[in-house]
């Protein structure tokens, strides 16, 4: 009887920790190329940062989907939940990831990217630029010197490689 209820036991511990979100696999479970998380998206077509911000100004629009190319600047250092990606100026895009339903390797930093999904002019709070901060590894100091909100174009992607 002992035996059945710790072979229970361990199995339910094995269930309890199977389900990663940032596994390589899609909504359904079934696995992803090497480099792909979330939605499965080709790198065709994908734009540049800085034309998709010229391509929101003529259109005169706050939202876009889209499917954008560049290097990964930042990631979130406790999960891998968000990643930045820069323009041309160097300024970062905070990308997140659709539904929290995937995260991407908390080391890759300077890879190449493809992202899919939407782009929109947001505000960030003056709470969640601290709570960035403070995953990113940013010092106090650092954290303490955020006093204002942010006007910036954020990113919710469906899909991402990595290259």
């Amino acid at each position: 009887m002992k035996q059945l209820i710790l072979l229970f036991g361990l199995s339910m511990l094995l269930i309890a920790c199977g389900g990663n979100a940032s596994t390589n696999a899609d909504a359904d479970g079934n696995p992803l190329p090497e480099g792909h998380y979330g939605t499965l998206i080709t790198a065709d077509n994908a734009i540049s940062l800085d034309e998709m911000v010229k391509r929101m100004e003529s259109a005169g629009s706050e939202e876009m989907q889209v499917k954008l190319t560049g290097e990964i600047t930042g990631v979130c250092q406790k999960k891998g939940c968000w990643m930045t990606m820069k323009n041309e100026n160097g300024d970062d895009m905070r990308v997140k990831f659709k539904d929290y339903g995937f995260f991407v390797p908390m080391d890759c930093t300077g890879k190449n990217a493809v992202v899919e999904g939407v782009a929109s002019v947001t505000t960030t709070s003056v709470a969640d630029l601290r709570h960035y901060a403070e995953d990113a590894g940013q010092s106090k100091e650092e954290i303490e010197k955020i006093t204002e909100p942010l006007k910036e174009i954020s990113f919710m992607a469906d899909g991402v490689i990595l290259k």
